[in-house]
């Protein structure tokens, strides 16, 4: 069966050679042209051919005869099946396998070749519904026969009589394969899909998509009329550029015309204002002319100009400003007001020409946008006026008859003028006339024979006069200093001259001054008071009370805590302790000795608490509970605390090594040195300097039989570990206690 089909196919594969050739020749022939060169030449060609068709019909009935025997015998095998491969069954049959059994250990495997599914050439997936499975191979004598191709060769030599003999195309059996399943499809109803490219030059509508992905197959000659196209395309390009650029320039000239029109309805509103601003030039000269004439001629009068530049300003606001005519009125007014103000006392008739400046004033005094003058600090119209007016009547007057122990007329005067007063006129006068007036009066101010107090003719000053004032309080001082180091706390008069300057001195030179003279009176005064409920007198005491306003609250209550408090709670111990006390008296002397302090010292929690004190002795002896006496009370607290603060430094010191702390250094009315000594005393040891010894500078000391010396400093104790050297350590109490012990024991 192999050697059957082997020779099966070299028949074909011979018989194919053979057509092929044939068709060779017969091209040939069939593209030399027939002409009269002999007959001879025709019959060749004529034998020729015949020996050829005889030999394809010899290939071609051996090939039927072969196909003949092997279905006489086994079928063909199937193509792509391993029996269809002589080499792969013999090698297969070696191993053991069978035909129509399944490869693996079990024969688990497929007995059928994989089919295959055929699709249309260039088509995507998705393109149309569904694909057909290939039908299965069936001889060739079974297929239809394919329809011719077209051969444009043979419709251009139609006129030979040779094409007519031309065989036609032989096709391979998958090309009929294709063949027929492309008819299969063309047969099956399919559905149209649009497919729109506009891709290329020209819009394309597909009805698949075959060829969708090809880079436009057509070409320039499936484009009608290309040369034309693209000159149409060429002529719409620059006429579409030269549309845009006459636009542009439309445009441009559009923009030109309206910007001549703004420009010119521009120049025009300038020359309309320029007319109107001459026009309104042409009035104000010929008014100042006018008044110009009236001055000339003695006319001229103080209203009659006021109202005339009163007119010219309400017309021509604009126009007033921007030509500085307020200058020229003032000018114009400035030798009228002379003559109005000539012979004026300020002092005496402050409320003269009141009306007249503050007319001038609104005419005068008004924004200066238009001030063109090099000048930076030059001063308005109004100013230059009142300065040229006013000011040295002021001047003449507060100089010759003001006493500045008499502020009543000044400030009258600047009382009524405040509003009309410039800021420089009114700094002119305080520091011409007003300071250098105060300021002599402080200086030859005598406190011992005053007997109105300074504060009386100064005071008015202070809203006016500002921070000036700070050079008059060092003066005033001063005086008072000088008086109060022989004041005593009963003379109330100090507290009359001296109260009213607390808001006016700074906080520090206010509690220097009373730290200094008033504090130590007053300390006096309640040492030397006696509490006697029996016969209670309080001049001394209401002479301290009415301090309390004045003197720092700090201060205050200090004081009386260590100098009344001490002895009123011992007056209250005494009289609670006394047989048979009386509660209700007791009570009403507390209640009396309560409404004795002023509001400021009740609000203090010091106060409060020491009162409340005394309120819970008297509590305590109503309920039969023994009383402590205040200051025994207080002593106990004082040891106490001394012994807690041993005790912790000593904890320290035994925790912290390094730290070399001295019980009791902490003390603030000892110093560290007075601390150790007092400490060598408790423990019995010498404790004294060492004449002509020091280390580093510092004093050696000798502490029982050790040397040591003090770091002050650094607050530590060094001891020399031994006599005659230089060695010194860091060491504790407890340790040099130690080392003493040791040394007494050798």
């Amino acid at each position: 069966g192999v050697e059957q089909e082997e020779q099966r196919l070299g028949l074909g594969q011979a018989a194919s050679s053979l057509r092929t050739a044939t068709a060779g020749e017969d091209t040939e022939e069939i593209i030399d042209l027939p002409t009269g060169f002999g007959q001879r030449i025709a019959e060749g060609a004529r034998a020729r051919r015949e020996e050829k068709e005889r030999q394809y019909e010899a290939v071609k009935r051996g090939r039927q005869a072969s196909s003949a025997e092997v279905d006489d015998g086994k079928p063909a095998p199937a193509p792509g099946s391993v029996e269809s491969n002589t080499k792969v069954a013999k090698m297969m049959g070696m191993m053991g396998y069978k035909r129509g059994m399944g490869l693996g250990k079990n024969a688990q495997g497929i007995t059928a070749p994989v089919g295959t599914i055929l699709r249309p050439k260039n088509a995507g997936l998705g393109s149309i519904e569904e694909f057909k499975e290939a039908k299965p191979f069936t001889a060739k004598e079974n297929l239809p026969p394919p329809p011719p191709p077209p051969s444009a060769k043979k419709e251009k030599q139609r006129w030979s009589k040779k094409a007519n003999l031309k065989r036609d195309q032989v096709l391979t059996k998958n090309e009929l394969l294709a063949m027929r399943a492309e008819q299969e499809q063309d047969e099956q109803p399919t559905v149209v899909q649009k497919v729109i490219d506009m891709r290329g030059p020209q819009v394309r509508v597909l009805t698949d998509l075959k060829g969708l992905s090809d880079e436009q197959e057509m070409g320039a000659n499936d484009v009608p009329m290309p040369e034309l196209q693209y000159n149409v395309r060429v002529l719409v390009d620059e006429t579409k550029v030269d549309i845009i650029r006459l636009d542009g320039q439309l445009r441009q000239e559009q923009e030109g015309v309206a910007s001549l029109v703004r420009e010119k309805e521009k120049v025009a509103k300038q020359e309309a204002l320029q007319k109107h601003q001459l026009q309104v030039m042409e009035t104000i000269a010929g008014v100042l002319e006018q008044v110009w004439l009236d001055d000339t001629a003695g006319l001229l009068m103080l209203r009659g100009l006021l109202k005339t530049f009163q007119e010219l300003k309400l017309r021509h606001e604009e126009e007033f400003k921007m030509c500085s005519v307020a200058w020229i009125a003032c000018q114009f007014a400035h030798p009228l007001l002379i003559r109005v103000f000539q012979g004026w006392q300020p002092l005496q008739n402050p409320l003269f020409g009141l009306e007249v400046m503050s007319s001038w004033k609104d005419l005068l005094q008004c924004d200066q946008p238009y001030d063109f003058s090099d000048a930076t600090e030059s001063m308005a119209p109004y100013e230059q006026l009142v300065s040229e007016v006013i000011l040295p009547a002021v001047m003449i007057s507060g100089t010759n008859s003001w006493e500045a122990r008499d502020p009543e007329p000044m400030l009258c005067f600047l009382e009524s003028w405040e509003q009309l007063l410039p800021p420089i006129v009114l700094h002119s006068i305080l520091e011409h006339v007003i300071m250098p007036k105060l300021t002599a009066a402080v200086e030859s101010w005598d406190p011992r024979r005053e007997k109105v107090p300074i504060h009386v003719w100064v005071h008015p000053w202070l809203p006016t006069l500002g921070r000036r004032v700070e050079t008059l309080c060092d003066s005033i001082r001063y005086k008072l200093s000088s008086v109060l180091h022989v004041w005593q706390a009963h003379d109330a008069s100090a507290y009359a001259l001296l109260s009213p300057w607390k808001g006016v001195f700074d906080p520090a030179s206010w509690e220097d001054l009373i730290v200094r003279y008033i504090i130590p009176k007053l300390k006096m005064a309640l040492q030397e008071f006696q509490i006697n409920p029996a016969n209670q007198k309080f001049d001394q005491f209401n002479s301290v009370m009415i301090w309390a306003s004045a003197v720092p609250v700090h201060h205050m209550v200090h004081m009386l805590e260590v100098d009344f408090f001490s002895k009123w709670q011992q007056v209250l111990y005494h009289w609670l302790c006394s047989p048979s006390p009386d509660f209700n008296e007791i009570t009403n002397w507390y209640k009396g000795w309560r409404g004795l302090f002023p509001p400021e010292l009740l609000a203090n929690e010091r106060i409060r608490m020491l009162l409340t004190a005394g309120l819970e002795m008297m509590n305590q002896a109503a309920e039969g509970v023994e009383l402590v006496q205040p200051v025994a009370r207080e002593n106990l607290g004082y040891l106490r605390a001394t012994e807690k603060r041993q005790f912790d430094a000593a904890q320290q010191a035994s925790q912290y090594p390094a730290y070399r702390s001295v019980p009791g250094a902490a003390m603030g009315d000892m110093s560290f040195k007075e601390s150790i000594q007092a400490y060598a005393a408790d423990q019995g040891l010498l404790f004294m300097p060492r004449v002509n010894k020091s280390y580093n500078g510092k004093p050696v000391y000798e502490f029982g039989s050790v040397s040591i010396f003090i770091d002050s400093v650094k607050r530590l104790l060094y001891a020399q570990l031994q006599e005659g050297t230089n060695r010194w350590s860091s060491v504790s109490l407890t340790q040099l206690l130690e080392m003493n012990r040791m040394a007494r024991s050798h």
